[in-house]
């Protein structure tokens, strides 16, 4: 029940992205069931390449709680984590993370390869993939098709 809570609140954090012309992905990360840091896409109002959700969101919750460990946190987002942000994960030593729809172009926690649990790093996450997949997978499709659209007139 918890996944689905904060799942949810993700997606309003990528509703917040859709809303400025960002792709809407949305992350929050809680420890104790608490949120601690959030975030979504700006990396067209910023223009800098590092500005995708989960970072945004692992900036904020080191910031709450004084350290750059987030070891007893999860990590909720509404797309499978890129490799930038999953090698992000796993230097954060985030615990959990928990995705809802899956990337097949830049998924890697399960689609193209699962960086978050490979034996040669020194931490793993453990994963929960498809927490409320088709509402964060519209959200998606919903922009790019309304995109494609206005660039056609």
């Amino acid at each position: 029940m918890d996944d689905i809570i904060h799942m949810r609140q993700a997606i309003d954090e990528a509703v917040k992205a859709k809303e400025i012309g960002e792709v809407p992905i949305g992350a929050v990360i809680t420890c104790e069931g608490e949120v601690i840091g959030s975030g979504h896409n700006v990396r067209e109002t910023s223009q800098m390449t590092l500005s995708h959700a989960e970072l945004i969101a692992i900036k904020e919750a080191n910031k709450t709680i004084g350290s750059w460990r987030l070891e007893d946190c999860t990590l909720y987002v509404t797309l499978e984590p890129c490799p930038m942000c999953a090698g992000a994960i796993v230097q954060s030593r985030i615990k959990r993370v928990v995705y809802g729809a899956p990337d097949p172009k830049a998924g890697c926690a399960g689609t193209l390869m699962n960086l978050l649990d490979e034996e040669r790093f020194n931490h793993r996450a453990e994963l929960t993939a498809g927490v409320l997949k088709e509402e964060c997978g519209s959200l998606l499709t919903d922009f790019f098709k309304e995109l494609r659209q206005r660039k056609k007139l």
